[in-house]
């Protein structure tokens, strides 16, 4: 673990937790604006595009140098009640230009005034929509929230019979609403970001009509055979990052490729954090995935960095 690692670890205790309980997270979404600009970082790398799709905005971020052809979908995070912030767009600028993809970002509602149920033809329609678009490699990403959106669009493209991602690039991914796995509570009391109660009252929220437990919802639950490779990295300080863990196994007990590269001491969404080497590095790895550099064969499936 790099020392810039550890001083924002430390650092970020001393920020208020919006999920630290529902109340918690009520008077946060009460504070909070609209979705953030497109920052200067994204724009100095990519031509800006909005378009509507499936009744969203939906921003493409197109590189300005050295394009590989490659497409991303990526669907941000926020514990499905949070806007795009403007470390959504820097991340996204620093992977385009280290894999020199066209990057498509879909700004889906928002619970709890929307749910999954609005969201899921959204989903099918911006991946449709990227396929059209893309003369060789879909990759579809996400992260938090948005990781755990990615993971059902591809297994819905599945059960549908239409064309699959490439693979899956997911970071920090949330894909277990319900968090009662014994180890979530245990790395719940480590980690300096994220309340386990705020985070199941915005996935109840989410859910709508479902149970929180559905697949839909809760992904690692569902069907993991037949999916893209996977490719997720997160930190041991991350209550979400033990049902990390359940899907990268999940997906290797089917026959499936999937790689979790696990970075010590790093926090939830830490690839938000370029300062330190722990971010970068995963930035560079998730590039090259991106590009399609990756061996067939893979490393083992889980990996620690």
């Amino acid at each position: 673990m790099s020392l810039s690692m550890a001083v924002t670890r430390a650092l970020l205790r001393f920020r208020p937790r919006s999920t630290e309980s529902e109340d918690s997270l009520v008077r946060s979404i009460a504070r909070q604006g609209s979705a953030a600009p497109v920052s200067r970082a994204a724009r100095r790398v990519a031509i800006v595009e909005e378009a509507r799709i499936g009744g969203v905005t939906v921003v493409t971020l197109r590189p300005r140098r050295s394009p590989s052809g490659v497409h991303v979908v990526h669907l941000p995070g926020g514990a499905y009640v949070h806007p795009v912030r403007t470390t959504h767009w820097d991340l996204l600028a620093r992977l385009v230009r280290a894999s020199g993809a066209v990057v498509t970002v879909p700004l889906y509602g928002l619970a709890p005034a929307h749910d999954v149920d609005e969201a899921l033809p959204v989903l099918d329609a911006v991946l449709d929509d990227a396929r059209r678009a893309s003369s060789s490699r879909l990759v579809l990403s996400g992260d938090s929230a948005g990781g755990a959106l990615a993971l059902v669009a591809a297994m819905r493209a599945r059960d549908a019979g239409r064309p699959a991602p490439d693979a899956l690039v997911l970071f920090s991914p949330w894909v277990d609403a319900v968090l009662d796995s014994p180890g979530a509570r245990e790395v719940a009391a480590v980690d300096p970001m994220l309340g386990r109660d705020g985070l199941v009252a915005a996935g109840r929220w989410w859910a709508g009509d479902r149970d929180p437990a559905d697949p839909v919802v809760s992904p690692v639950r569902g069907d993991l055979s037949r999916l893209p490779p996977v490719f997720a990295y997160a930190g041991d300080r991350d209550l979400l990052t033990p049902d990390v863990k359940r899907l990268v196994r999940g997906v290797t007990g089917t026959g499936g490729r999937a790689e979790l590269r696990l970075y010590r001491g790093a926090f939830h969404v830490f690839v938000g954090a370029p300062w330190t080497p722990e971010a970068r590095r995963a930035v560079r790895h998730a590039a090259s995935v991106i590009r399609g550099d990756e061996p067939p064969a893979g490393r083992p499936a889980a990996a620690r960095a």
